[in-house]
């Protein structure tokens, strides 16, 4: 109960800041440009508190729904205006003046993002160092060349300071069919070599699912120590304990919990061979992975719950930091990374290349609200970010009803001359409106499948 109440609260708190900043870019380009402002309300329908404030007695409004929020001005579309406020109704302005005003909220949101990375920047990203283990064989990695131990300092020629960016630098690079990596050696000096990565071979499920592993790039994490052995469980029957170092399964050496993890899910009901450390001493153990269902696949599980050696990851622990001029650069270069990303990835889903369930709802928002919250200051404030950057982008799509649409209005008339027809207007909206439900009813669909 209180962790959903937490991120109920978290929800709450993102969706507040999002919406409150998109309406106040509407709100400050409208003043800016003379319009009368009547109401500034977060969220829809009914409202509950309202203040009246300012020179114009505008209405600062708290309303029932809070999915959103708007900004309504003084409009002769919308109701009668007084004669005293017609120069600064909303239909009167120029052209430009009302492309400024709408397309102010969905700059605003990217903005936002835009400090709010350069806040990130400036704090410090703790990350892990781009340390390559062995890669299986045949994979993209092992064709590349790449070596056990070898330090990703660069792809496509732009420096890479942490694992954490070596996998946005990739998932950037989809579609492509490869990319350059510039790898160093511990102790080298010097400029480093050049790996040709190819990206070619995976599928959309691989870039959904596990990007890095599919490309067979995987952290050199040592040797993992058992944490718990699960009573009644293979582990526990062969003699494993809390403590043990795996070396090797089946004679393949294993380098993190997830090498474990990936050999054993690979071979349920097959016998396989842990070797393990115990202080000084070395053992074997022969297990049965026990076969489970794992969203519908089989895989086998030995009853292991397994953790990184604290050593090994302090010292591959590592934080990217700027001065406030580089971090505002820094953040203005991710909003854009991001905002052609988003952009790239709806036009992948709408020809079919990615998946529908990449589409999520306000139930997997609050879930990854209450997460990142959970997970700390930085990890919350880059997601207030990513979802900033989604709302202003999709607030800029040619879809009626939206910022977007209304700016598609506004290009039609500035070539046509004259303002769209009213019945094109309605026409439009209904539209939209229609887009919006589908989009609406695929996203809670995706939400509840996921969730639940």
């Amino acid at each position: 109960m209180i962790d959903f109440l937490y991120k109920i609260a978290a929800f709450a708190v993102t969706l507040g800041v999002l919406v409150v900043i998109h309406e106040l870019g509407h709100y400050a380009v409208a003043r800016l440009a003379g319009v009368k402002v009547l109401r500034f309300s977060v969220g829809f329908g009914r409202v509950l508190w309202s203040r009246l404030v300012g020179r114009d007695r505008t209405e600062w409004a708290l309303s029932a729904i809070p999915l959103g929020g708007y900004v309504k001005m003084a409009d002769e579309r919308e109701g009668t205006v007084a004669a005293a406020d017609l120069p600064r109704a909303f239909n009167r302005q120029g052209v430009g003046k009302r492309i400024a005003i709408v397309a102010a909220g969905p700059v605003a949101n990217l903005l936002l993002a835009m400090v709010l990375f350069a806040s990130t920047f400036i704090a410090g990203i703790p990350g892990q160092r781009a340390v390559i283990a062995e890669p299986p064989p045949n994979s993209a990695a092992a064709q590349a060349g790449l070596r056990n131990g070898e330090v990703v300092t660069a792809v496509d020629g732009t420096p890479v300071g942490s694992w954490q960016e070596l996998r946005w630098r990739l998932i950037r690079a989809q579609g492509s069919d490869a990319v350059e990596l510039t790898v160093t050696r511990d102790g080298d000096r010097g400029d480093g070599v050049t790996r040709r990565l190819p990206l070619a071979a995976l599928a959309a499920a691989d870039w959904d699912q596990n990007p890095m592993a599919a490309l067979g790039l995987k952290q050199d994490l040592g040797a993992p120590m058992v944490d718990q052995v699960l009573p009644g469980k293979p582990a526990e029957r062969g003699g494993l304990r809390a403590g043990d170092r795996i070396v090797a399964i089946g004679g393949q050496p294993v380098r993190s919990p997830d090498d474990v993890r990936a050999l054993t899910n690979a071979h349920p009901g097959e016998p396989l061979t842990f070797s393990y450390r115990r202080g000084d001493a070395a053992g074997e153990a022969s297990l049965v992975p026990e076969e489970a269902d794992d969203g519908g696949h089989r895989v086998g599980v030995v009853g292991l719950r397994l953790r990184v050696d604290p050593a090994v990851v302090a010292a591959l622990r590592v934080t990217v930091r700027y001065g406030p001029l580089d971090a505002l650069a820094q953040g203005a270069q991710r909003t854009v990374e991001m905002s052609v990303f988003t952009v790239k990835m709806l036009g992948r889903i709408l020809i079919g290349e990615a998946s529908i369930r990449n589409i999520s709802g306000p139930l997997t928002m609050a879930d990854f609200a209450g997460q990142s919250a959970q997970a700390g200051t930085l990890v919350f404030v880059n997601y207030l970010a990513l979802i900033s950057i989604s709302l202003g982008v999709l607030n800029l799509l040619p879809v009626p009803l939206l910022d977007g649409g209304h700016l598609l209005y506004y290009l039609a008339e500035l070539i046509k001359g004259s303002p769209v027809s009213d019945r094109a207007f309605e026409v439009g909206q209904r539209i939209g409106m229609a887009v919006l439900a589908m989009l609406m009813v695929l996203a809670l669909v995706n939400d509840v499948s996921r969730l639940f």
